[in-house]
Parts: structure tokens; C-alpha cells; sequence
């Protein structure tokens, strides 16, 4: 056991028993004191700075207190241990990495991850290694358990491999990829929350910013972990033989994702009829689109039918589209009052539009009687056009009801014309 690091316990409980104790901790009070000051001043300002987004706010808030006060306490330390002894606060000292650590990687990880069950599990798991290891530290026992686990290990070819190596290398892959989605998620809200570029080419940047700092945090994690980096090369004609054959489809999505966005075909919340399939866009991705329905119901289009086969975009140059009403009336009926009915009818409704102005006409004469067609034209077709055909037959069925106007059902004459059989 390092006796240096194992005097941290002794030498704390010799301090009680001296006067040096009532100066460490008037230099603990002072820097709490000044650290929460300085914490409540920094985030008042930054909360006020346009720069400052939510996402960095959070983060700065749950680590600038304990920040704050290691460097004070270490900037103390360095002054009064040429008067009086500093046990104390060589305890505090790493009691504050620990604090500062564990609510960084846990707001990190709350960041990265959707809230799930697993979640508050593993932040109680994190803690607790880096508690264990702060009390390690404490009592001296920390060298001695490195030694062991660099001790129990066995070899591979030339390559020594511990537990040790397999650990660090695991921390390293863990804390490398943790950072790199957190930057890439953090770069992705700010890209996305700029209104002054298209809303294709801010899907594009996030998703392309988000993809290169995973790819650098691969590289940077792995000769950590003590991997040779040129077994990408391997990895990558694997790749490119299993995309060859079996993940041609999956890559064909990503590939025709980017020329969407690219192109700027397809935006966020246009109106598409795609497969027979009618809905909103609410979600644009690089592997598929989501068309939200006015049932509610979502359908999930893989970016290859968008670029192989012919898409409806109701909203592509103008939300402006028509809808066609067909009614037919007898042929006693008024047609010139049954068509200002109609118009007016539509008029009513407040989805309507009056330019282009709404045009009733006369489709043909059947057997049964005259087919009229009314034409108007609506802006937000992302509300159904169902909707929209039963309130204005509704109305056209009451006025008509009123005016007499006979809506005809087919009719049959069937004539017996008898006489006597041929002999």
C-alpha cells in the first residue's frame, strides 16, 4: 500500500486535533461561498447571451459549481501549505473531481440517450465506479488494484492482453463515442434551429456533422484501446463486399436520402401521395420518410420509392389544389338555381378560397339526369379533402331540399305490348 496515499486518512484526523483546522475550513467556506457567487453571476449573464443554447446552458449549470470551486480550493491550498497543513483539503480535492465527473457524464448521458428504464440504472452504475474510485484513492488501495489488474493477463501471439488493457480500452471507446455524440447532437440542434438556411440543407449538415464526429471518435478511440487503426482497411472491403451483396437495399435508402435533401424535392410538412399512401411529411431522415395521416395512422417510406417510382407532391411549387365535386340533378329540376346552390355552398366554407374563384359546370347529359361539376380550390390540403366534401354536400343537400331541386335515382319504364300468337 502507497503510505502517501494512505496518510490522506491519517493525517485528516490528526488535523482535528489541531488548530490548522479552523483555517482549511474557513478557505472551504470562502470557496463554496465564492464558487456559488460566481456560478449564480455566470449563469445569470450567459442565460442572456444569444450564443448560449439551452443544451450548453444545462451543462454548464451542473458543472460550474463544483469547477469553480476545485480551482479555488486548489489555488488556496497552494497558498496556505506554506503556513499550515492541508489534509483536509487534499480530501476535498478529489471529493470535487468526483462530484464535477459524475454530473458531467451523467447530463452527457441523459443528452445523448432517450429517457428510458435502463437510463437511471447505468447513471447509478457510473457513480458508483466513480465513487469506489475516489474512495480507492482515499484510502491508498488504488495503485495495488491497478497492479492487480495489469497482472492478470495472458498473451496473443506477441500481444500482451490484461485486464487492465481491456478495461482502459473499453473506458476509452465509451468516453470517445459519449463525447462525440453528445457534440454531434449539440451541433445538430444549433444547425437545425438556424432559420436563415433551407430546412433540406439543415437536415443535411446535422446528419453529415453527426456522422464525421462519430467516424473521428472511431479513430481516436481506438488506438486508445490499444488497436492497430489499420484494421479498418480489413473492415472496410468487408463492408464493401457485405453492401455488394446483402445491404444493397439499406444503402441505396442512405444514397437516395441525401439526394432528397440535396435536391430539395421533398421538405418537411409538404403533402405527398406516394404508393397510394396520402399524408403530411413529418418526419425527412436519411434512410426513409414518415407520411402522417389525418387518421393518425403513420406510413414509413423507405427514400428508394420516393427516388424509383412517381411522387404526388400537393405542395411542391403551390399548396394551392383543386377539389372536384360531381352532382347530379333531374332533368325538371332548375339548373341555373341548382349551380348558384353549389357555388354558393362552397363560398361558405372558410377553407375555400376565392382566388382562384369557384367555377360550377355542366359535366353531360346522362340517362338519369344532368351531371354538374364543381371545381374549388383549397391551400391546405394536409387538413383532408373529406372533410371538406361532406360539409359542402351537406349544405348543397339542405338548400336543395328547400328549392325543390330533385337529386334523381335510376328509372326504369318497361312497356307490355300484347297481342295474339302466330298460327
Amino acid at each position: 500500500m502507497s503510505s502517501s496515499t494512505h496518510n490522506l486518512l491519517i493525517d485528516f484526523f490528526s488535523d482535528l486535533e489541531q488548530t490548522a483546522i479552523l483555517w482549511q475550513i474557513a478557505l472551504l467556506a470562502l470557496s463554496f461561498v465564492l464558487a456559488w457567487g460566481i456560478n449564480h453571476l455566470l449563469l445569470g449573464r450567459l442565460s442572456k447571451s444569444e450564443w448560449v443554447s439551452k443544451i450548453g446552458l444545462g451543462g454548464i449549470s451542473r458543472v460550474a459549481f463544483p469547477l469553480v470551486a476545485l480551482l479555488i480550493v486548489l489555488i488556496g491550498r497552494a497558498v496556505l501549505k506554506n503556513w499550515h497543513s492541508i489534509n483536509i483539503l487534499n480530501i476535498v480535492v478529489p471529493l470535487l473531481s468526483a462530484l464535477m465527473l459524475i454530473r458531467l457524464v451523467v447530463y452527457i448521458i441523459r443528452q445523448v440517450f432517450v429517457s428510458s428504464s435502463w437510463l437511471q440504472s447505468s447513471e447509478q452504475f457510473i457513480a458508483m465506479i466513480i465513487w469506489v474510485g475516489f474512495a480507492l484513492y482515499l484510502t491508498g488501495y488504488l495503485p495495488e488494484v491497478i497492479d492487480a489488474m495489469d497482472h492478470f493477463g495472458f498473451h496473443v501471439g506477441k500481444q500482451r492482453i490484461s485486464l487492465l488493457l481491456v478495461l482502459s480500452g473499453i473506458l476509452s471507446i465509451f468516453v470517445t463515442m459519449l463525447v462525440a455524440m453528445w457534440l454531434g447532437k449539440t451541433f445538430e440542434h444549433k444547425v437545425m434551429a438556424t432559420e436563415n438556411l433551407d430546412m433540406n440543407l439543415r437536415v443535411v449538415l446535422s446528419k453529415l456533422i453527426r456522422a464525421c464526429l462519430v467516424v473521428v471518435g472511431v479513430l481516436i478511440a481506438l488506438p486508445l484501446a490499444g488497436i492497430d487503426i489499420t484494421v479498418l482497411s480489413v473492415f472496410g472491403g468487408a463492408l464493401g463486399v457485405g453492401i455488394g451483396f446483402g445491404l444493397q437495399k439499406i444503402a441505396s435508402n442512405y444514397v437516395s436520402g441525401f439526394i432528397i435533401l440535396l435536391d430539395r424535392s421533398i421538405h418537411p410538412g409538404d403533402v405527398l401521395t406516394v404508393d397510394g399512401r396520402f399524408g403530411k411529411v413529418s418526419q425527412l431522415t436519411t434512410r426513409y420518410v414518415v407520411l402522417e395521416n389525418n387518421d393518425g395512422t403513420e406510413a414509413i417510406i423507405p427514400n428508394e420509392i420516393l427516388i424509383t417510382s412517381t411522387v404526388i407532391n400537393h405542395s411542391f411549387t403551390n399548396r394551392q389544389i383543386r377539389v372536384g365535386i360531381t352532382i347530379q340533378i333531374s332533368y325538371q329540376s332548375d339548373l341555373h338555381l341548382a349551380m348558384e346552390i353549389m357555388k354558393q355552398a362552397a363560398e361558405n366554407q372558410p377553407r375555400v378560397l376565392a382566388d382562384p374563384e369557384t367555377k360550377v359546370y355542366l359535366k353531360s347529359f346522362s340517362d338519369n339526369g344532368i351531371d354538374l361539376e364543381m371545381g374549388v380550390w383549397i391551400s391546405d390540403p394536409e387538413e383532408g379533402q373529406l372533410n371538406l366534401r361532406s360539409d359542402i354536400n351537406m349544405e348543397i343537400w339542405r338548400k336543395f331540399q328547400a328549392s325543390g331541386i330533385e337529386i334523381p335515382y335510376p328509372q326504369r319504364d318497361v312497356r307490355i305490348i300484347s297481342g295474339k300468337p302466330s298460327v
